[in-house]
């Protein structure tokens, strides 16, 4: 009787390869060991994956869901950065993972300028929708402020995972990147009141 497909195998293989970088980075994450570790042999998980860089894209991809499932979460925009350091926080080798691989997300470039970034980062799509909800206009408008906001929150992260930040500063350091952010907001804010100010005309008379 043919042996019955595994549906979980997967996942399996997902975790496994998660629990090796955990432990050992790169250099641990082997098609050979993440077999081993899932239980299974190596010729299974190439059925699944064709090479380690496709299994470190369905670890990307993994890691994609968890971040858009705790924006959902979060209702303002302050909440969504707030949420995306604690995120950080609680699992530094998965942030590692993310931004040591993260290019493997991106899509070939295209010719003249590059693709845009929403197109590899469906998380920064989320977040310039969330800011047209806020300030008006399109998504596609407020992918500068997107930008700013994520290197800000990148920079805020980064600063506290490397503990740069000398001992003790660092609830001052996440109090002054959350008044960065509010900032931010508020500067593009008024703006965009300016801007819709200047579309409407003037007053009638």
């Amino acid at each position: 009787m043919p042996r019955q497909p595994d549906p979980d195998l997967e996942d399996r293989i997902l975790k496994a390869a998660q629990a090796l970088w955990r432990r050992g980075g790169d250099k641990a994450l082997t098609l050979r060991a993440v077999a081993r570790a899932a239980g299974t042999n190596t010729p299974a998980v190439y059925r699944r994956f064709k090479d380690r860089r496709d299994l470190v894209r369905g670890l990307l991809l993994r890691i994609v869901s968890r971040i858009r499932r705790t924006f959902d979460a979060n209702e303002t925009i302050e909440e969504i950065a707030e949420s995306y350091v604690n995120l950080a926080l609680q699992d530094p080798h998965e942030y590692e993972l993310f931004y040591a691989h993260g290019h493997e997300l991106s899509p070939p470039k295209g010719r003249g300028h590059p693709r845009p970034i929403r197109e590899s980062r469906p998380n920064f799509a989320f977040v310039e929708a969330q800011l047209a909800k806020r300030l008006g206009g399109s998504a596609e408008d407020h992918t500068h402020l997107a930008l700013a906001l994520w290197a800000l929150m990148h920079g805020n992260t980064m600063l506290l995972l490397s503990k740069s930040i000398p001992a003790g500063h660092e609830e001052e350091l996440r109090s002054a990147c959350r008044s960065a952010v509010v900032a931010l907001l508020e500067g593009a804010g008024r703006f965009s009141a300016k801007s819709d100010g200047k579309r409407a005309g003037p007053p009638r008379k």
